[in-house]
């Protein structure tokens, strides 16, 4: 089992996640949560050749989940036939990149 020190935090799954997609090609935004922001809005949104990615950024640790809004708006982005990916390092993303090809 992982120490707890070797678990990747949130802010660096984040930039991790983030600097993969540039490096990929998308244009990549940082959402962040303020007074009248969608609740539950994902951490990032990427886009790139009219797909577009919503993530929400996790870190590895067992007890970091999704809050109830944030499921609420993963569901929501699955209903209308969004890409929603709860990520916990790059490679989530770059699987659900691979997944989601035409």
């Amino acid at each position: 089992m992982k120490s707890p020190l070797n678990y990747l935090s949130e802010a660096a799954v984040l930039t991790q996640v983030r600097d993969y997609l540039r490096v990929k090609g998308f244009y990549v935004m940082r959402i962040h949560q303020s007074l009248g922001s969608q609740r539950g809005v994902s951490d990032l949104i990427a886009i790139k050749d009219g797909k577009v990615i919503f993530i929400e950024c996790k870190s590895q640790h067992a007890k970091s989940r999704q809050s109830g809004e944030q499921l609420i708006f993963q569901q929501q982005i699955e209903k209308h036939g969004g890409i929603y990916v709860l990520a916990r390092s790059y490679e989530d993303v770059e699987r659900a990149i691979k997944s989601n090809k035409h």
